[in-house]
């Protein structure tokens, strides 16, 4: 049996992303969007002005929380933070890197 320090899987029920605005508003319409207690949401839209220090700490808070099961990523904006998503070794919340209408999927970014 889990300890109480230990997070239950089952309490992982939300998809969180960081990605442009068609990626994440195509998602929210698809119903992933949702606001916690503390008024946190569990999507970040990433334009030309967003600062790497905002996606990097979105990326922090994302994966430390204890109901995200998925972390979805436009791979272009992981380009910007890139060792950061490198380093990312938990299994919880799990990583995907996904292409956005602007920026298909590229191997050749992955084998860099």
């Amino acid at each position: 049996m889990a300890s109480s320090t230990t997070p239950n899987p089952k309490d992982r029920n939300l998809i969180a992303v960081i990605g442009d605005e068609d990626s994440v508003t195509g998602l929210l319409l698809a119903g992933i969007g949702h606001i916690n207690q503390h008024q946190k949401k569990n999507f970040l839209i990433v334009d030309g002005k967003t600062q790497t220090s905002v996606i990097e700490s979105a990326f922090q808070d994302f994966t430390e929380r204890k109901d995200v099961a998925i972390l979805l990523i436009n791979q272009h904006i992981a380009e910007r933070i890139r060792p950061t998503v490198d380093r990312y070794q938990a299994a919880f919340p799990a990583l995907l890197e996904i292409p956005s209408k602007e920026h298909p999927y590229g191997m050749s970014l992955k084998l860099c």
